[in-house]
């Protein structure tokens, strides 16, 4: 596997937005991320990528993992922005937004573990595990966030990606929902003791 999986230390992942980033603009920007993706070696790039990752697939295995790579990866910025409206819905804006903005801003890096600027679509495929993940993490509280069954595209990445770096980026998404747990306690005493 190439990109940054050589045990190098993991990419930050920013609390603050980059100059520019708004997240009401990250989807269009992702889109177009994704397309751009599609233009640098296709899905024949990622089938070389996934010949790799599963060397004892065969041929019609190889192609149709990697369309379902295709499909997951595609899926990715429905998941962010159907996760948005929801956070809307129940007022938890608080919550999930950071953590959203966090996986959004993740997949407009251009450097990150697998970048996708050499990778191609290959690149996208720890963008979209991470985006899934945080996706989950919501998941987690006492009320369903998003009545999605995410245990299969996460389960797939992570065969195609490894367990190495399934764990970086476990770690980044769970430094991520740490920061939004203390950011809100720290909103939460402020609101319990005015000023």
């Amino acid at each position: 596997m190439t990109g940054r999986v050589d045990g190098g230390p993991a990419p930050d992942v920013p609390g603050d937005a980059p100059p520019g980033f708004t997240s009401e603009g990250s989807i269009p920007d992702i889109l177009a991320i994704i397309e751009s993706a599609k233009v640098r070696g296709g899905l024949e790039g990622m089938e070389r990528f996934v010949a790799k990752a599963l060397p004892e697939a065969r041929d019609h295995e190889v192609r149709e993992a990697s369309e379902v790579a295709l499909e997951v990866i595609e899926s990715v910025p429905v998941f962010l922005a159907r996760a948005r409206q929801a956070a809307e819905e129940r007022g938890l804006t608080n919550v999930a937004i950071p953590l959203l903005d966090r996986a959004e801003r993740y997949y407009l890096q251009p450097i990150d573990l697998l970048p996708e600027m050499t990778q191609g679509l290959p690149g996208l495929l720890d963008d979209s595990y991470l985006a899934i993940r945080m996706i989950e993490n919501l998941d987690k509280g006492p009320e369903t966030f998003l009545d999605w069954d995410l245990e299969y595209p996460v389960r797939f990445l992570q065969r195609l990606i490894g367990s190495a770096l399934t764990e970086r980026l476990d770690g980044i998404a769970e430094q991520a929902m740490h920061e939004v747990s203390v950011q809100l306690a720290e909103f939460w005493d402020k609101m319990a003791h005015p000023a």
